[in-house]
């Protein structure tokens, strides 16, 4: 790692020094993994990247960061940052901010115009992505920086799959996704829309191709069976998302009812609010505790006027009224009728719940197996047949962008084996490191930067970007707010505490060394390394 490192040697050669007698245990430096970089279903080094960032580094910050995921400025706006929910800062004051530093980073190098290169010798091999999507783009991105030739073709206009057909302008600005895209592509990746594959094994045979990957977005929104008379205007969610990106908007009326608890039925009732709509009604069979939607979604749409209907189910639509059935929960959770019904005026009725990947190209493809809905992969994301390997929201995962590009490079590095006649290995990992490791009175409280937002009025009636990032100060706050858990990072404490100078610079500003002729093995440095990077073991026998 580009960290400072410390290492574990013995110097010098007179035995009269010598004090291993004196001692039961000794110190030795470790490298452990940080939660962040743990929980991030990208792989991120985010502890990394944020230690560049922390000293002004930002270019060396954001090409550690793009090592696993192309795509900074669209995560750093739309992932649920599960890095900060694992962050031990939480436990101090607050967590790091890593979502605003990384939006920063990717806003930065769009900003900067940094580049990226492939420094790989051509492979000889061709590989077929299947989706423009996040998956398919991460795919794409590291297979290419490997050596292969990648195609990506989509059936869509443009690329960017359920980034751009699924999640609105006011969470990601479009010019944003198409500079990261553009990214990727300026690397040598061919890309293909309105390119709709039909048949994969003829693709793969009538192209050329030596593998394939399977990035097919879940493009199609499931439908219920409601009772609706000839007048009744439904529409899925799906649908009304994708609508946002043609010319012509649809017409939803002044009272909108959308059927769903996710976070597509956030996005909806948000977007018929900013369609014009006066009333935009969740309408949810649960309890606010048992929404799928996360937190934050909810919170801004109740923000921006969105109401909620909790524990009812819609029985009938009719024109301009629906008819509701009022449910409760039973003693596992799960909702019940209680015969208790009541109307609701509506002029639309958007279904959100739930989404299906279109799976057609793999008909008659032997080996593949389909269960609910989803493509059976093994630990190598290779499907049952040969070659052919599967992502994102085809695959039973959660359907998030950060899962997506997370499956896209994990699939890219074992393609790249398979086509190679080898194996991927994955460097062991150790394990992740608790607050109670760390020794946190050397930080002081440093509560976490809040960025400002839109406000509500304007949030009602454009389709502005709602959350705004953090500027260059913030971030540099941000990032040094990092307790760098579990890693050095050349603090001097050690150096400084050791009584017996036993702790050594290494090619000063690059780690330390004990000297064991002279460590007694007190444990001082043990208890005032504030990341946790030493630990004491048995002296050796």
């Amino acid at each position: 790692m580009d960290k400072p490192f410390a290492i574990t040697l013995d110097v010098g050669s007179s035995l009269a020094n010598k004090t291993g007698s004196w001692r039961e245990e000794r110190p030795q430096y470790v490298h452990r993994l940080p939660p962040c970089n743990h929980a991030c279903p990208a792989g991120e080094s985010i502890q990394q990247w944020l230690y560049h960032a922390e000293s002004g580094d930002y270019e060396t910050a954001w090409r550690e960061l793009v090592r696993d995921n192309p795509l900074p400025a669209v995560m750093g706006r739309v992932c649920y940052h599960p890095c900060e929910g694992a962050c031990n800062r939480g436990e101090l004051d607050e967590t790091v901010g890593i979502h605003g530093v990384e939006r920063f980073l990717g806003d930065e190098a769009i900003r900067c115009g940094w580049r990226l290169s492939v420094d790989a010798q051509p492979s000889g091999k061709r590989v077929l992505v299947v989706g423009a999507g996040p998956s398919g783009l991460s795919a794409a991105y590291h297979l290419t920086r490997l050596g292969h030739a990648v195609t990506i073709r989509d059936a869509g206009p443009v690329a960017g799959g359920m980034m751009r057909f699924g999640i609105p302008q006011y969470r990601l600005p479009r010019d944003i996704l198409d500079a990261e895209v553009q990214r990727i592509l300026d690397l040598g990746v061919t890309l293909q829309c309105d390119a709709k594959v039909t048949n994969i094994r003829d693709a793969m045979r009538d192209g050329g191709f030596d593998a394939a990957f399977l990035a097919v977005g879940a493009h199609i929104g499931k439908r219920a069976y409601i009772p609706a008379g000839e007048a009744a205007h439904m529409l899925d969610a799906v649908t009304l998302l994708r609508s946002m990106e043609g010319e012509e908007r649809p017409l939803l009326g002044r009272r909108v009812v959308v059927y769903g608890g996710g976070n597509t039925a956030m996005d909806a009732a948000r977007t018929a609010k900013r369609l014009g709509a006066t009333e935009a009604i969740v309408v949810y069979r649960r309890t606010r505790d048992r929404m799928p939607a996360h937190d934050v979604e909810l919170e801004e749409a109740l923000q921006e006027g969105v109401l909620m209907k909790w524990l009812s189910t819609i029985k009938r639509a009719d024109e301009g009224k629906l008819v509701l059935e009022k449910m409760e929960l039973d003693a596992s959770g799960f909702p019940q009728p209680t015969g208790e019904l009541e109307e609701l005026e509506a002029d639309s009725l958007v279904l959100a719940l739930g989404q299906e990947a279109d799976l057609s190209l793999l008909d008659g493809v032997p080996g593949l197996v389909v269960e609910d809905g989803v493509v059976q992969v093994d630990a190598r994301m290779m499907t049952g047949h040969e070659g052919i390997f599967a992502g994102g929201d085809m695959v039973p995962a959660e359907r998030t962008v950060t899962v997506g590009v997370g499956h896209g490079k994990q699939a890219a590095r074992n393609i790249d084996a398979w086509l190679r006649d080898a194996e991927f290995v994955r460097p062991p990992q150790g394990e992740p490191i608790g607050l109670e490791q760390l020794n946190v009175w050397y930080y002081s409280d440093a509560p976490k930067t809040v960025a400002p937002q839109l406000d509500a009025i304007r949030r009602q009636s454009s389709f502005e970007e709602v959350a705004q990032g953090l500027d260059e100060a913030n971030a540099l706050f941000e990032a040094r707010r990092c307790l760098s858990c579990g890693n050095c990072f050349g603090c001097d404490n050690c150096y400084g505490v050791c009584p017996d100078n036993a702790v050594l610079k290494v090619d000063e500003g690059d780690g330390y060394a004990f000297d064991f002729d002279y460590c007694k093995g007190c444990g001082i440095c043990v208890q005032e390394c504030p990341c946790g990077a030493i630990e004491m073991i048995p002296e050796p026998t």
